[in-house]
C-alpha cells in the first residue's frame, strides 16, 4: 500500500479503544478535517455526501405528510431569546453572542441560533390570525451553534448541520399526533434506511428539551454499548404560543392560543451509523445512504476488452444505483483497502479470466464474502446482494442490542451490570431524586420511558417504592 494515504495499519483495532478507532475512521474515510476555529470541523465531500443522501430521503418524507421548508434568520436578538425563560435557561450555558458589528456595539446582543423556536413563534404571532391560517407545518435544514466544551467529530461539535421541524396547531391532540408521527418517521429513518435498530419512547421530564411539555426520542446502541439520542420529537402544548403571544380566532370566534411541535434529526447521525456498523476496516455503510453504492474495480485493465466491459456494465447499473469505476493506477489490494475503509456496500471485480466465462467476481462489504456471478442477469443478483446487505446489518445491530441489553429487578444486579456499558431495564418511581442517585452513584442516566412496557418487579431499582415506569438506563454519546 504504498500508493494514496490509507492503510489498515492506520486503524486503531474497533476493540482496543473504541474512541481513537472512531477518530481514526472519520479521518482515514475522508469525511471530515480539523478546521482552525477550535470545536468546529469541515466536512469533506464524501462525509456531506452521506448527509445529503439522509437529507433526501428525510425532506421526502417530511414532505409527503405536509411539510413545507422555511429559512430562518441565523441570529436572534437576546430579548427575544428571553420570552420563554425555561427554554432560554436550558440553552444558556452553551449560546454564543455577537456584540459588535463591524467595530461599533449592537444595541442589543445577539445570539447563534442554538435552535429557532423562539424565531419561528416570532413569525407566528405575525401570520396567523384564524383557525384557517393552521396548521403550520414548517421544516428548515440549516446550522447551529452550541458552545459545547468537549467535542467529537459528528457527536459533539460547535456548529453542526441539522433540520428542526416547528408546527402549530389548532387543537392539542393535533399536536400531539403531530409529535407521534414525527418520531415514527425518525423511527423509519434509522430503521429502514440506517440499518439502526432503535428504541422509541418518552423522555424522563429531568432530560426533556428545555420548554417542552414533553419529549419524545429514538434511542439506539453503538458498538461499544453505549447509547445515542438518534431524534427527538417534542410536544410544547401552548407555553411558547402564551410566552410570544400566538392567538388566533378560533371557530367559535374566539380568540385561542395554538399548540405547537418541534422535532429534529442532526449530523450526529452519521456518528451513529459510523459506530454502529463500523469495523476493523472502516465504515460500513448502508445502501441507501451510501454515496457510491457499488465500485466496480477492473483487474489487469491493460489486457483487451477489459475496460469495454467494465464500461458497459457501469451504464447498465448506472440508472438504479450509484456506481464508479475506480480508474485509478493503484494496485487491485490497494483500492479493495481504501474503498472497504469508505464503506462501499459492494464491489465488482472484473477481469480477464472474468470474462472468458462471462462472470464477475462479487464482494459484500458488511461480512467481506465474495461470490462468481455470472454477468446475465446480474441487476437480479446486485438486488438481492443488496438486500442481504441491508439485513445483514439490521440484524447484527440488533444482536449486539440483545445481547447487551440486562433485566434488572433490583439496585444490586443494576450496579453489577453498570459495570459493563449496555441497556439496563430497570423500575423507576418516577422521582427526579432517584434518577439523580443513579447518574451519581452508577454513571448512567435514563434514556427512555419505552412505548413498549414490561414490568420486571414492582418496586423502584433505586428507593423500592411502588414503581411507575420500566425504564432503559444507560451511558450515552
Amino acid at each position: 500500500m504504498a500508493k494514496g494515504n490509507i492503510s489498515l495499519n492506520s486503524i486503531t483495532p474497533i476493540n482496543e479503544d473504541f474512541g481513537r478507532w472512531y477518530t481514526d475512521v472519520v479521518k482515514n474515510a475522508e469525511l471530515i478535517d480539523y478546521s482552525s476555529v477550535r470545536g468546529c470541523v469541515i466536512l469533506r465531500p464524501y462525509g456531506y455526501a452521506i448527509w445529503e443522501n439522509i437529507q433526501r430521503i428525510m425532506d421526502g418524507m417530511f414532505k409527503e405528510t405536509g411539510h413545507e421548508n422555511v429559512y430562518m434568520p441565523m441570529f436572534i436578538p437576546e430579548s427575544l431569546l428571553q420570552k420563554e425563560k425555561e427554554h432560554v435557561e436550558g440553552f444558556a450555558p452553551e449560546v454564543a453572542w455577537v456584540t459588535h458589528g463591524g467595530s461599533e456595539p449592537l444595541a442589543e446582543r445577539l445570539c447563534v441560533r442554538p435552535t429557532s423556536e423562539t424565531l419561528f413563534c416570532d413569525h407566528y404571532s405575525r401570520i396567523v390570525h384564524s383557525y384557517r391560517d393552521l396548521p403550520k407545518l414548517y421544516n428548515q435544514w440549516c446550522s447551529v451553534v452550541r458552545w459545547e466544551k468537549s467535542t467529537r467529530p459528528f457527536l459533539r461539535s460547535r456548529e453542526f448541520l441539522w433540520q428542526e421541524g416547528h408546527t402549530l396547531h389548532e387543537t392539542s391532540e393535533e399536536a400531539v399526533a403531530e409529535t407521534m408521527q414525527m418520531l415514527s418517521i425518525y423511527q423509519q429513518v434509522c430503521e429502514e434506511y440506517l440499518r439502526i435498530p432503535v428504541i422509541a419512547g418518552r423522555k424522563t421530564d429531568s432530560e426533556k428539551f428545555a420548554g417542552a411539555e414533553s419529549t419524545y426520542t429514538v434511542e439506539a446502541m453503538m458498538h461499544d454499548g453505549r447509547a445515542l439520542q438518534s431524534g427527538t420529537s417534542h410536544y410544547f402544548g401552548d407555553m411558547f404560543a402564551r410566552a410570544f403571544n400566538i392567538q388566533f380566532a378560533d371557530r367559535e370566534n374566539k380568540i385561542s392560543y395554538p399548540f405547537q411541535t418541534s422535532w429534529g434529526v442532526s449530523t450526529r447521525i452519521i456518528g451513529a451509523i459510523i459506530m454502529t456498523h463500523g469495523d476493523d476496516r472502516g465504515l460500513i455503510l448502508p445502501p441507501a445512504i451510501a454515496p457510491t453504492q457499488i465500485v466496480i474495480v477492473p483487474i489487469a485493465e491493460h489486457k483487451e476488452g477489459v475496460m469495454d466491459a467494465v464500461d458497459k456494465l457501469s451504464e447498465e447499473l448506472k440508472g438504479s444505483y450509484r456506481v464508479m469505476v475506480d480508474r485509478s493506477d493503484n494496485s487491485p489490494g490497494w483500492k479493495f483497502a481504501q474503498h472497504e475503509m469508505k464503506g462501499v456496500p459492494l464491489r465488482i471485480e472484473l477481469g480477464p479470466r472474468d470474462l472468458e466465462q462471462n462472470n464477475c467476481v462479487m464482494v459484500r462489504r458488511d461480512n467481506l464474502s465474495k461470490r462468481v456471478v455470472s454477468l446475465e442477469g446480474i441487476k437480479d443478483e446486485i438486488a438481492l446482494e443488496m438486500a442481504a446487505i441491508e439485513d445483514g446489518l439490521f440484524e447484527k445491530a440488533l444482536n449486539n442490542r440483545l445481547e447487551r441489553t440486562y433485566e434488572c429487578a433490583d439496585y444490586k444486579t443494576l450496579a453489577e451490570h453498570s459495570k459493563t456499558n449496555g441497556f439496563y431495564k430497570a423500575m423507576w418511581c418516577g422521582s427526579s431524586e432517584c434518577e439523580e442517585k443513579l447518574k451519581e452513584q452508577l454513571d448512567i442516566s435514563s434514556r427512555c420511558i419505552p412505548f413498549s412496557q414490561t414490568e420486571i418487579s414492582f418496586e423502584c431499582v433505586c428507593c423500592g417504592k411502588p414503581a411507575k415506569h420500566m425504564v432503559y438506563w444507560g451511558r450515552a454519546y
